[in-house]
């Protein structure tokens, strides 16, 4: 049995990144939480004020045996718009950005390679940043599992869930089997 890493993303509310990489097979938690900033211990609140300099991310934790980084990285760049600034969707601002904070040097080298290639299908420019993780900062329970304790949510309903859906069509073999 090996043992699992870690990727840590964010595209935007992280309710919904969440619900989409909790699909996969192999990804064994999924943490929504904040990074990116440099507040220390920055609460729902202060990162929604934009002035924490933290982004909205989930911390993912898989088995590399099952699916790769590579595969992550894939259905995360389909989940959101990676050419839009500090916004996805309604949410806007700099907690929204699009970022992918590394864990090593091989996880930069394939986040770097996969905006490289990304940039090439887009009309407009990636923004995605890549950053090394420095600290990740656990959200408040409440945010937990958000979109499976609250599947009526009206957010839910028109952006989670789209995203959800998305990964089962587009990514079959890599979503968990029920």
């Amino acid at each position: 049995m090996s043992s699992t890493q870690r990727a840590t993303f964010g595209g935007g509310c992280f309710w919904c990144t969440e619900a989409a990489m909790k699909e996969l097979e192999g990804v064994t938690s999924v943490t929504s939480g904040y990074a990116g900033g440099h507040a220390e211990n920055p609460t729902y609140q202060q990162v929604c004020s934009g002035t924490t300099g933290h982004a909205e991310v989930v911390q993912v934790e898989y088995d590399p045996d099952v699916i790769g980084y590579d595969d992550l990285l894939e259905v995360f760049f389909a989940t959101h718009d990676p050419t839009q600034l500090n916004r996805q969707g309604p949410d806007v601002g700099t907690q929204y950005r699009s970022i992918v904070l590394y864990h090593d040097d091989e996880q930069r080298r394939l986040a770097e390679s996969y905006i490289e290639a990304l940039d090439e299908e887009y009309d407009d420019e990636v923004v995605t940043e890549l950053e090394p993780l420095e600290e990740f900062y656990e959200a408040e329970e409440y945010h937990q599992d958000y979109f499976e304790k609250n599947p009526n949510d009206a957010y839910c309903r028109m952006h989670a869930a789209p995203k959800v859906e998305k990964v089962r069509e587009k990514f079959e073999a890599k979503v968990h089997r029920t």
